[in-house]
């Protein structure tokens, strides 16, 4: 495959729940993509494929970036459709895990394959050389397993499983494909059962059950013990088996059973009685609304495997055991759970141990090197960090001591030895398995460094190892709020230092001089965060504090990696409540009203708004690189940059209306701005109600997609589906617009406003919403006010303004309904419960 591998058309085999959303990630990639299931019985032959691809709407978290795409899917059945898989240059084989089934698909689909077409299997635990042996000598070279994960949109991991016969220029050709075009990172598995990340998280499940069993601690406890307090997801051990299926997990651990008969381990490879009855009572999980847990009224209930029976879950955390998990240093930490008598104590640090020495003994089978290791579990699994990371970070030599003394009093779960490999690492290195130079390798018995395949070289800062430093270029500038650096070109990049990226004076300050020493020494200037979200809005807390201008060339201290399955539950699920608890508590301004300092809030406000336009008529191209949340003030910085480069996992959105409040820096204008110039027959107002419904709703666009749709985004604004090439994208587009001899645009001075007309229908259906008991008072109010800011103010329709006149009427509003006592209640109520208050 010396031509560049392009996907120009995409063939998905099984519309069950991996095989539709599967496809479905294909279309949110713009693939085209067919999607096959068995014919249905009647004069609807595609009514299975039709039904899957129905549910897609319904499901959540959202496979599709919006619903809309749901019609980009094309249906095919095996009856009707094989030819079409001729024009195909990749297929994807997502049926039942049955190795019967899939060989018997290969032999049938084989003839209707192109020569340059690639199958790949998304088994999650099948042979891939058995499945191999049904397929056709010349297209085994093409052949290899494709490991997504569940669900295929969120989730960062995909497995690639080569065959014996693969050719490695298919693997890497499908690994750059899979990596930029689907956004996924791949890691390169050994053909073992369950591969790397289900191989290793399903055992440190296997691992707590074992463990509690011994410690005799419910299921309940267990959970909150296995959970954020050690850095993995909140779902912890099993809340995940439940979200898993139980009858899925089973099929996992069988699958262990059956081929790893030799494995030190094989005894436990099972699972226990009580979850057996559960799956053959129907109890499956949360599809089946009842599993390990039961949601019972508004209390959850957990299973008492003892009668069978739930009881309300209260279990909780020994007070001193969670003294210790709250330990920063983590040689101390676990030190102190090894050491600390409490049941719960000993349970952790043995989930500990048998993990480390099971990753230990496993290594070499399973994977080319600790990095695949540690980024499987993190990717796929959602752990802060990776097994080697967690023992690395503790001290290498002190705990592989611990195991070998526990292993002496028969503690471990298996007696095999630690690898003749753990020690000299331990000698070679003193810190572990991961360095600056590389990751150990058992294969070459030394550390390995990261791929050189050029796909890799769009990922300036990929995810960073414990043993690893990453140091984000050269500081320009520095204060306590924001720092302004280089990569050795003529890009600036601006970083926030805030909690959650807020935007507080510090950082307004710290923006107006990056922009002007951008505008002096760069070409472009582009705003990219070392960690997400973008940013959380303005900190209207920080108001009055004095700015500090002290300026320092130390570079900050790298961030600990984002738990991406913890992001994933959080957004997905309650997204909007969640956008306007942030926005809450970046708008907790309360100490200052009663200081009577409202005019310094005012202040800000002109300030921010002052970036904003400096932003948009900078004599510099600008470009917000944009993943996670931008809320509020966040998206109003996006919405000036001449260009947003945003991941598909965007959320974004003026929010502000969910805590009593508008947009006021220059959101409200913005899309006043927008609307006229979209304006059919100089009419603003059919434009215009749609940026109203928006704002006043405090809509938050649940991807980047959705949020051009919404307006956030710009037509000309670009979507990245990885996240690690994001700043690569985003500098790429700066360096493309100043290369055009960039001017900024002109200020508009005849900007055609809705005025009190427009304001008034608004208001007008807004009453009809009051009257029928859909809207309070104050949302009355609220919405009244973004109408009379978004229309204009009190002028007659069809007139013309500046935009200074439109940040003028967002300032006054803002401030009008601050300083309303129910907008303040609104604030209080959100930050208090977390729940938006409609008084």
């Amino acid at each position: 495959m010396s031509n560049p591998f392009i996907v120009r058309k995409a063939a998905v085999l099984g519309a069950g729940v991996m095989g539709t959303q599967i496809a479905a990630h294909l279309i949110n990639a713009n693939i085209e993509t067919l999607l096959f299931e068995l014919p249905a019985e009647g004069e609807q032959p595609d009514a299975n494929v039709l039904k899957a691809i129905g549910k897609l709407k319904k499901q959540q978290p959202a496979p599709l970036s919006v619903i809309e795409r749901a019609s980009n899917i094309e249906p095919a059945n095996y009856e009707q459709h094989l030819e079409k898989l001729g024009d195909c240059d990749l297929v994807i084989e997502a049926i039942a895990e049955r190795l019967d089934l899939k060989s018997a698909l290969y032999e049938k689909i084989a003839p209707y394959l192109n020569d340059q077409a690639i199958l790949a299997s998304n088994t999650s635990g099948l042979s891939i050389n058995q499945l191999a042996a049904a397929v056709p000598e010349t297209l085994r070279p093409r052949f290899c397993g494709v490991h997504f994960f569940n669900p295929p949109r969120y989730m960062y991991l995909v497995e690639l499983i080569p065959d014996q016969q693969s050719d490695p220029q298919v693997l890497d050709a499908l690994e750059s494909f899979l990596v930029t075009n689907l956004g996924k990172g791949v890691i390169r598995a050994k053909d073992t059962p369950n591969f790397i990340a289900n191989r290793i998280g399903v055992f440190s499940i296997l691992a707590a059950m074992h463990h509690a069993r011994q410690y005799n601690l419910g299921f309940d406890l267990v959970d909150k013990l296995t959970g954020t307090l050690i850095g993995r997801p909140k779902s912890a051990t099993f809340r995940t088996a439940d979200l898993v299926g139980l009858d899925i997990l089973a099929h996992v651990v069988q699958t262990m059973w059956d081929g790893l008969a030799e494995d030190p381990w094989h005894s436990y490879y099972t699972v226990p009685e009580w979850l057996q009855r559960l799956i053959e009572q129907g109890a499956l999980g949360q599809k089946s609304g009842k599993g390990v847990y039961q949601k019972q009224g508004k209390d959850i209930h957990v299973l008492d495997p003892d009668t069978d029976t739930y009881q309300l879950a209260q279990s909780e955390v020994n007070g001193e055991v969670e003294a210790l998990l709250k330990e920063k240093d983590p040689a101390v930490r676990l030190a102190s759970l090894r050491e600390h008598p409490h049941l719960q104590a000993q349970f952790l640090w043995a989930i500990h141990r048998d993990l480390f020495h099971y990753c230990a003994v496993q290594l070499a089978s399973i994977a080319d090197n600790a990095r695949d290791l540690d980024l499987a579990i993190r990717w796929g699994f959602g752990w802060r960090q990776g097994p080697f990371e967690i023992w690395q970070a503790a001290g290498w030599n002190t705990v592989a001591d611990w195991i070998e003394a526990d292993m002496a009093e028969g503690k471990t779960m298996a007696e095999t030895p630690l690898p003749a490999w753990v020690r000299t690492v331990g000698q070679n290195t003193t810190q572990g398995v991961h360095t600056q130079q590389g990751s150990y390798a058992p294969v070459v018995d030394n550390m390995r460094p990261r791929s050189q395949l050029p796909v890799y070289r769009r990922q300036l800062f990929p995810d960073k190892l414990v043993g690893e430093e990453l140091v984000y270029g050269e500081t320009i500038l520095e204060t306590d709020a924001l720092r302004m650096w280089h990569t050795g070109d003529q890009i600036a990049i601006v970083s926030f230092k805030t909690k959650k990226h807020t935007i507080d004076n510090l950082v307004l300050q710290g923006m107006q001089q990056a922009i002007a020493e951008a505008e002096r020494h760069f070409c472009a200037l582009v705003i990219w965060q070392t960690e997400p979200p973008f940013s959380l809005g303005a900190n209207l807390k920080k108001a009055t504090e004095r700015p500090k201008t002290e300026v320092s060339s130390a570079p900050p201290a790298p961030p600990p990696p984002p738990s991406f399955f913890e992001k994933l539950f959080k957004r997905a699920r309650k997204a909007t409540e969640a956008a306007v608890l942030q926005a809450a508590r970046s708008l907790d301004m309360a100490d200052k009203l009663m200081a009577g300092k409202l005019a310094e809030v005012e202040v800000m406000i002109a300030h921010f708004q002052q970036i904003s336009q400096q932003l948009r008529y900078s004599m510099i191209p600008t470009v917000a690189a944009v993943d996670n949340m931008a809320l509020g003030g966040g998206c109003e910085f996006v919405m000036h940059c001449d260009r947003a480069v945003a991941t598909l996992e965007t959320y974004i959105g003026l929010v502000e209306a969910g805590v009593g409040l508008l947009p006021a820096g220059g959101g409200c204008k913005e899309f006043a701005l927008r609307a006229a110039r979209n304006a059919p027959d100089d009419d603003p107002f059919p434009v215009l109600k749609h940026h109203f419904q928006t704002v006043a709703m405090a809509q938050l666009a649940k991807s980047a997609e959705q949020a051009k749709a919404l307006h956030y985004l710009k037509p000309a604004d670009v979507i990245v589906m990885n996240r690690l090439e994001l700043l690569h994208v985003a500098k790429a587009q700066a360096l493309a617009l100043a290369e055009t001899g960039y001017r900024p645009p002109l200020r508009p001075r005849e900007i055609v406003v809705a005025g009190s007309t427009g304001a008034a229908t608004l208001k007008s259906h807004m009453v009809n919403l009051l009257e029928g008991g859909f809207i309070s008072e104050h949302d009355y109010l609220i919405g009244g006010k973004i109408a009379d800011v978004m229309c204009g103010g009190d002028i007659v329709a069809g007139s013309q303004v500046d935009e200074e006149w439109l940040l003028k009427l967002e300032r006054a509003a803002f401030i009008e309904l601050l300083a309303t006592e129910k907008t303040q209640k609104r604030i209080a109520h959100t930050l208090k419960t977390g729940k938006p208050l409609r008084n």
